[in-house]
């Protein structure tokens, strides 16, 4: 890749400013899966079924979202399954 295509991909010139800049969209993005995969839960989607879609194990969304889930609809969600923990 030469500095003018690495530029245009990369973002800005200042290497500070792109790092910042995938950390920002980093947390956006794990915010927008905390938000998705929670209203897949409450409408019933079952841990396999939602790890399927975002094309990981089971075992890995559950581990990464469940507690958060739990703590926030102690016994199970509204319209929630979440069967298959």
């Amino acid at each position: 890749m030469d500095e003018k295509t690495r530029t245009r991909v990369g973002g800005p010139e200042d290497p500070r400013e792109g790092l910042e800049a995938v950390v920002a969209l980093r947390r956006t993005l794990e915010a927008l899966e905390a938000a998705q995969v929670e209203n897949a839960f409450v409408a019933g989607w079952s841990w396999a079924r939602i790890a399927e879609v975002l094309g990981v194990s089971r075992q890995a969304v559950h581990k990464k979202h469940a507690g958060r889930i739990r703590a926030r609809y102690p016994g199970q969600p509204p319209g929630g399954k979440g069967g298959d923990a």
